[in-house]
């Protein structure tokens, strides 16, 4: 007999890819999927200004300490900074220090706000909420929208 109650329910996730594009990601949130963690490697001014909701802040020069003391090494990552070499580099650094699942955030911040993804931060929290940010269906029927677009 299976003991794992939830083994039944919610279906494995297929290994992370080395880069994703901003669907995935929104999509694991917006169905609260458990087990991933979002890395934010600007400087803590850029991050203060504006970033992911829930991205951690770990600057790029003291990224792999801070990965290594607070997270799993088996643990789903995406990280992401303010230009694609610097998260490519990220990713590049979290891969040689032993993560085994890390992926690179693709367009970063900029391509997370152009598909309505949740912000935070000083210049984010001055820009309005958009028309669907608080109505549930729209938030749905975007979603199934953004599912068709990967197919």
């Amino acid at each position: 007999m299976d003991n794992n109650v939830i083994g039944g329910i919610i279906p494995p996730q297929p290994p992370i890819e080395p880069q994703s594009d901003v669907y995935v990601l929104k999509s694991r949130l917006e169905w609260g999927e458990p087990a991933f963690t979002i890395l934010d490697v600007c400087d803590r001014k850029t991050y203060n200004q504006g970033h992911i909701m829930g991205a951690m802040a770990t600057p790029l020069d003291d990224l792999v300490n801070i990965a290594a003391s607070s997270l799993d090494k088996g643990r789903d990552i995406y990280v992401y900074g303010a230009t694609e070499e610097q998260s490519s580099q990220a990713a590049q650094l979290l891969r040689s220090a032993g993560f085994e699942h890390v992926s690179q955030l693709k367009g970063g911040l900029a391509a997370w706000k152009a598909i309505g993804g949740p912000t935070e931060g000083i210049i984010e929290s001055q820009t309005p909420a958009g028309a669907d940010d608080l109505n549930v269906v729209s938030r749905i029927q975007n979603h199934v929208e953004n599912l068709q677009k990967d197919t």
